[in-house]
């Protein structure tokens, strides 16, 4: 099965290069919140456009295997003050071997989100 992380591109650029990502959600690290932030395809739309509409920075998707996330890392919870949903949250940063793909992201025209 897929999770499903959004990134600014630069971030994800950054973590090539540092070996780890490490950003939980917009504007906020793995150090703050205590876990990074992940959807469901079906969930990934609706996040997108509630965290990242206003966004001006080039954002992508991450596509995470979870099989390849050590037996502990993922677990699905609540979001606090969310509308009752369970997400996934990945407990420690991502290793860029769990990563099978990175899709552009964008919002079109008609402020649909495109990945």
């Amino acid at each position: 099965m897929h999770l499903l992380h959004i990134a600014h591109r630069a971030d994800w650029q950054d973590s090539l290069r540092d070996g780890t990502y490490s950003t939980s959600t917009r504007g906020h690290s793995l150090d703050e919140v205590g876990f990074v932030h992940a959807s469901y395809p079906e969930q990934v739309d609706d996040v997108a456009g509630f965290v990242y509409r206003d966004d001006p920075e080039p954002l992508c998707v991450l596509v995470l295997e979870e099989s390849l996330i050590h037996q502990d890392g993922v677990r699905v919870e609540l979001e606090d003050g969310g509308d009752g949903e369970l997400y996934p949250h990945i407990y420690g940063p991502i290793d860029r071997s769990w990563v099978v793909d990175v899709r552009p992201a964008r919002f079109d025209a008609a402020g649909r989100f495109v990945y």
